[in-house]
């Protein structure tokens, strides 16, 4: 004869705990609220933006996509340039504060790398077009006169060295502490017993951080210059700032004719922006937020495949 068990009784839920579950659902739930009331707005005002015409929008000199695609090119382009700046740079400052400064120098330079972050986008195009820009314009001139020949340093060369390489110096400048912030923590969780391992095998210090810490970092690494990215595509002041755009499509970096950026446009156009011109602006916010949704999109998902890594395996 067998018997049953018992159901189990379930434990009642105090009234804090369901205070907090609540308050927690709601907060995540209105993030995507939020998200898609963004979306559903951007979408239903592009459209009559993406479909006009000279006549509905002054902007327009023949249709949307070719008004769009010099900016759309001029922010991946400053974008790239910024991330081939910073990510070696970013890996470089991890690399020293992680394991090679002492403890003393190691904790104050994070934290000053760090507060880079909260420095104005405004305060970086003032010290762009006032300091960067001046000390540069020499240094484009020799560029173009002994390496003209390759096509990146191609002339005529700016006369006040507001090109489309000082906005992505600009732009590296402030996409490091984020590139930085993310390295360091992802070099310092690297498994000791892999560092000991190979160090006790002979590899100097050097060869012990190219085998066991960067490929425990690398999608880390690739993580971390996605946000970099994504925080480079949507700066705004700092480059409407520094650029001096005339909305041509060009890979030459030192000429005084760049390609311009879609948020530096809207931030420059939208002020005397009225009727179809609005939408228009509008519509290239879309094409911004579907480019900079998908790189933090390839990010997450570059993190998710390493959530099951450990020291272990």
């Amino acid at each position: 004869m067998t018997t049953t068990a018992a159901p189990r009784a379930r434990t009642p839920q105090r009234a804090g705990d369901r205070w907090f579950s609540g308050m927690a659902l709601f907060a995540g739930s209105m993030i995507l609220v939020t998200l898609a009331a963004v979306a559903l707005f951007l979408v239903a005002q592009s459209i009559p933006g993406i479909s006009g015409t000279p006549e509905t929008a002054s902007l327009l000199s023949t249709n949307f996509w070719d008004y769009v695609w010099p900016l759309a090119f001029g922010t991946v382009w400053a974008s790239f340039l910024a991330l081939l700046i910073a990510v070696p740079l970013s890996i470089g400052v991890a690399l020293f504060i992680s394991h090679y400064a002492p403890r003393r120098l190691a904790q104050p330079l994070g934290y000053i790398v760090d507060l880079l972050a909260a420095v104005p986008s405004v305060v970086f195009g003032l010290w762009g077009i006032l300091v960067l820009a001046p000390a540069v314009q020499p240094i484009y001139a020799w560029l173009v006169e002994n390496a003209g020949w390759f096509p990146l340093f191609a002339g005529p060369t700016s006369s006040t060295g507001r090109t489309i390489f000082t906005a992505a110096i600009v732009l590296a400048v402030m996409v490091l502490p984020i590139i930085t912030a993310i390295c360091r923590e992802i070099f310092l969780q690297t498994p000791v017993l892999h560092e000991e391992a190979a160090l006790a095998l002979g590899a100097t210090r050097w060869e012990m951080v190219r085998m066991a810490v960067l490929p425990f970092g690398r999608s880390g690494i690739v993580s971390a210059s996605m946000l970099g990215l994504g925080r480079a595509l949507g700066e705004t002041m700092a480059v409407a700032m520094v650029l001096s755009a005339t909305g041509v499509v060009s890979f030459r970096l030192l000429t005084p004719e760049n390609p311009s950026t879609i948020p530096a446009n809207i931030a420059l156009t939208f002020p005397e922006a009225y009727g179809g011109n609005i939408n228009v602006l509008i519509a290239t916010g879309l094409i911004l937020f579907i480019v900079t949704f998908a790189v933090n999109a390839v990010a997450r998902w570059i993190v998710s495949r390493r959530k099951e890594f450990s020291g272990a395996n």
